[in-house]
């Protein structure tokens, strides 16, 4: 089957910036794509050159096969991450003049419309103008409204951003759900966590350049593996000596250690039971993509983009 996106050594600057520094990647049908990185790695640029919003200095980008044109009309759904509704609009008219420019009928595209908002509980909200909604409210809708004429392929640029938990949880569902139907998505995000429930494949970028492509378990894979480890007894440290590539202090007074390349989790409780070093706590940590993104690209790296480059998992609108 014709992949619905591929992305082919593009590049692109502004003003002397470079923003996207050849990056190439096909997206294939049925698909869940995470397109993460910090704030600035290049991911709207990308995907604006990917919808034809923006022409790459160099490469190439074909959607369905063809560059983009008016032979994608209709079969892409995109969330922009600049929201704008129009204020005057209520939540159904938003809902249906999105799907109507997408090719659906007047009927039809309100009758989706009302179906989609009591099914995703903003059913109350129906007539409500959009300048009277709050900012998640009004994210909602406009997701909604990308969604309607049911798309084959959805690019969604930061969806879950300014969205609380509930409501990131809701989202996830409806990105399952579209999923489910056989559809393709790429989502982008700075907020892994997202990626790791949802995503089949992840694409990592730092500084407009891609660091990784591949599936979600090869990417946690790159991460640090490490344990937490707790005994009485003197000789632990001693016993997990050979298998620690890093020793982590840890205020609680357990132990934590980074696994070198070459050792296993089972190594080191195979080694505490050999030596009698009677554990009361052996945890193995799970990795995270954030710290799989700092193995890749290193500390320092991470240290330059500033506190806000990876947001929390939080929200404040409803």
């Amino acid at each position: 089957m014709t992949p619905p996106l591929s992305v082919n050594h593009v590049s692109k600057s502004f003003a002397g910036k470079q923003a996207v520094d050849d990056v190439s990647f096909t997206v294939k049908p049925g698909e869940i794509v995470g397109f993460l990185g910090p704030n600035g790695a290049g991911k709207t640029t990308t995907l604006r050159m990917a919808l034809g919003l923006v022409k790459p200095d160099s490469g190439r980008v074909e959607l369905f096969g063809r560059p983009p044109s008016a032979h994608i009309f209709g079969r892409i759904g995109f969330l922009p991450e600049e929201r704008g509704l129009y204020k005057k609009q209520n939540a159904r008219e938003a809902i249906a003049h999105l799907a109507r420019l997408n090719g659906m009928g007047k009927r039809d595209a309100f009758k989706r419309a009302d179906a989609m908002l009591e099914r995703y509980g903003l059913g109350d909200a129906r007539k409500k103008k959009n300048k009277d909604m709050s900012k998640g409210m009004a994210q909602k809708v406009q997701l909604l409204a990308a969604i309607a004429h049911d798309p084959e392929f959805y690019i969604l640029d930061e969806p879950f951003s300014g969205l609380d938990p509930v409501n990131q949880q809701v989202l996830e569902s409806i990105v399952r759900e579209i999923a489910g139907q056989g559809r393709t998505i790429i989502f982008s995000t700075h907020v892994m966590e997202h990626a790791e429930r949802l995503c089949d494949r992840i694409i990592l970028m730092s500084g407009g350049r891609k660091v990784f492509d591949g599936s979600t378990e090869a990417a946690l894979n790159k991460a640090p593996r490490r344990l937490v480890l707790d005994s009485d007894n003197d000789a632990l440290l001693s016993t997990v000596t050979p298998f620690a590539g890093e020793f982590i202090r840890r205020d609680d007074g357990a132990v934590g250690i980074v696994l070198k390349d070459t050792a296993e989790a089972h190594d080191v409780l195979e080694a505490c039971v050999n030596k009698g070093v009677k554990l009361k706590r052996f945890e193995p940590k799970q990795a995270s993509l954030h710290e799989a993104f700092v193995a890749m690209v290193g500390q320092d790296v991470v240290d330059t983009m500033g506190d806000d480059a990876f947001a929390a998992n939080t929200g404040a609108s409803t």
